[in-house]
């Protein structure tokens, strides 16, 4: 994803020479003092923006999120049965995968956004029926964000939150959208991130877990995938990534002198507002099929009339600079992301790309109808 420029010139600046030691932050050791400084400093910012209690551990592990979708239910599970909430692609990987692990329920399935809150139930029975929820599951998954389908969990978050039981701990994968607005941390469990969307370059992967949630893991886990045994040796049971994690640093510093969560989420509406403006303006030239209650500020897919103007439209885009505009192979058409690093005047660019690509395929006689073919 788009890196803060500041950043990025801030880590050419000192890669060959960290604040005057002589080595880069990639050549040290991740033992020394150097280090365990920036990794200390990490964790504090990150506290900070998302107001983490104490009663909270931070990790800085590997393996991206999808191998949390493991790791999740070998520390989590205990011989018992959780819950999953199906949004898109990630949230029906993570409950297919935690399938394998142990025993697991589909609680709702909603590939293009939750639906009506008054329509779920808790104290679900056994019966893997959608649109219920147990009350004695050892914890209820969702995805705040997903990517691929453009779908982000906003009101109805709060409304999960009432109808899920007070004691099953809400686990959230927020790798998409994470530090893009403010949460509210003590509503989870468990919380888990890959890096390469807001925090920095790949490699990294955040989790943020309540402290009674520690401790029971089963004793054929690997110590690696232990929570506790990661917490208990401040994320550096093996080397970490120690590259990804500075960055994160340099990150996290960038977002608190933007003037932190609040900030940077005024600036998400604004430019996510442009894009979806652009689309439900085109007579349905574009066309998002998200529920509007729902769209994703992070992750804006589109169609357009034909698989070959959008072929046309990506093609033409990374011609003129934009990048990363092809949508993901499962799904086709376009997707343009607007993560934190991406100023406003690159979504009002693209806005204006569209605008004009409209209007010369229109004015050429291409389209037949308003309403896209698919």
């Amino acid at each position: 994803a788009t890196l803060p420029e500041a950043v990025l010139q801030q880590a050419q600046a000192e890669l060959l020479d960290w604040h005057g030691i002589g080595a880069s932050i990639m050549e040290i050791s991740h033992r020394g003092k150097h280090f365990t400084e920036v990794i200390a400093a990490a964790e504090a910012d990150l506290r900070e923006l998302l107001a983490i209690p104490n009663h909270y551990k931070v990790l800085f592990l590997q393996g991206g999120a999808t191998l949390q979708f493991s790791q999740i239910p070998m520390n989590l599970l205990a011989g018992r049965s959780a819950d999953y909430v199906i949004t898109g692609s990630w949230s029906k990987k993570a409950y297919e995968v935690a399938g394998k692990i142990g025993k697991v329920r589909l609680a709702v399935d909603a590939a293009s956004g939750l639906p009506d809150v008054s329509k779920l139930e808790t104290n679900a029975p056994d019966t893997g029926n959608s649109g219920t929820f147990d009350d004695t599951a050892a914890y209820l998954h969702l995805c705040t964000n997903e990517t691929i389908h453009g779908v982000e969990i906003f009101e109805v978050e709060q409304a999960l939150h009432r109808l899920a039981p007070p004691a099953v701990p809400l686990v959230a994968d927020m790798s998409s959208h994470i530090l893009s607005r403010p949460i509210d941390v003590s509503r989870y469990g468990l919380i888990y991130a890959g890096a390469q969307k807001n925090i920095g370059p790949s490699g990294m992967t955040l989790v943020i877990i309540r402290e009674d949630l520690l401790g029971h893991t089963p004793a054929n886990v690997p110590a690696l995938l232990d929570y506790q045994v990661q917490a208990d040796n401040d994320s550096m049971l093996n080397t970490p990534t120690t590259f990804s994690i500075y960055m994160a640093r340099l990150v996290f510093k960038w977002l608190k002198a933007q003037g932190g969560l609040s900030a940077i989420e005024t600036i998400n509406k604004e430019k996510s507002a442009l894009v979806y403006a652009a689309i439900d303006g085109s007579g349905g030239f574009y066309k998002n099929s998200v529920d509007k209650h729902c769209r994703s500020r992070m992750n804006v897919p589109f169609n357009l009339p034909t698989p070959e103007l959008e072929t046309q439209f990506w093609q033409e885009a990374d011609r003129a600079g934009f990048m990363g505009l092809k949508g993901h192979k499962s799904v086709g058409g376009i997707r343009a992301s607007l993560y934190n690093a991406l100023p406003l005047q690159g979504a009002q660019a693209l806005v204006d790309f569209m605008n004009d690509f409209a209007f010369r395929h229109n004015k050429a006689g291409l389209i037949r109808s308003t309403q896209p073919t698919r």
